[in-house]
């Protein structure tokens, strides 16, 4: 049963690895001993892989801007070479917008649907390529409970959430069939920087807190379980779903 959901000695990117529930879960994965790749837009990217690399197993960082098509596809190359193969990519990077949807700027819609979309199905594409050649991997896309509803004030994201739901399962039609499993995770309120202005408004916090049987917000190492068996032979007949780890938001 345990080498079923090993992942020990497998090589993984994670992107938006720096802070948050992707270096969570990063982590999470470095200590079930996954060789990381950690890609990130910011410096301190550089920080996280050397305090996981004296841990244990190599970790190493690429700072690239993934709303830069031309650096992303650099990213991805540089990844590969450096962990000299790739079994699971972790599609996690991404941002937020806050803003009424009559006053949200072009330049706020672009960015958003760019990083959380674009992105998500580049490097997607990137890792299918390299593992249809191979006849095997794990794509993990990371999805939001706004994936299911509309969310409020935050139209961009939901937006593109709803759009990386609809890409995990477009891919898992096509790819699922030679190997490659495509699926994703749907955190739900996760007690994460981007979510600060939820968790400091007194009204939005209890409303959110009212609906979640849990009781608490979540947080990044909540979603490594859920990671690990994406990401291991345990999922091998597991194809285009959302999973959600929510605390229960959705069952209410």
């Amino acid at each position: 049963m345990s080498d079923m959901f090993s992942v020990a000695g497998k090589k993984a990117i994670v992107t938006g690895a720096s802070r948050g529930l992707g270096r969570g879960m990063a982590q999470g994965l470095h200590n079930a001993g996954v060789e990381l790749a950690l890609i990130d837009v910011v410096e301190h990217v550089q920080d996280v892989a050397d305090q996981m690399g004296a841990e244990g197993e190599r970790a190493f960082a690429i700072q690239a801007d993934l709303s830069n098509r031309a650096e992303l596809g650099k990213a991805f190359q540089q990844a590969v070479e450096g962990l000299g193969g790739l079994d699971i990519l972790l599609n996690n990077v991404g941002i937020t917008r806050w803003s009424k949807a009559e006053e949200m700027s072009e330049a706020d819609w672009d960015i958003v649907l760019e990083v959380n979309l674009n992105s998500l199905f580049f490097m997607a594409q990137h890792a299918g390529q390299y593992m249809l050649k191979q006849g095997h991997g794990k794509i993990i896309n990371i999805a939001s409970l706004l994936s299911f509803g509309g969310g409020y004030l935050t139209v961009g994201y939901a937006a593109s959430k709803g759009g990386v739901a609809q890409m995990t399962k477009a891919l898992a039609n096509e790819w699922s069939s030679q190997g490659v499993n495509v699926n994703a995770i749907a955190p739900g309120y996760m007690a994460t920087e981007m979510n600060i202005p939820l968790m400091e408004d007194p009204a939005r916090n209890k409303l959110i807190m009212d609906r979640v049987p849990a009781g608490r917000w979540g947080l990044p190492e909540d979603l490594v379980g859920a990671l690990i068996f994406l990401a291991s032979p345990a999922s091998d007949y597991v194809h285009g779903i959302l999973l959600p780890v929510d605390g229960g938001f959705l069952a209410r």
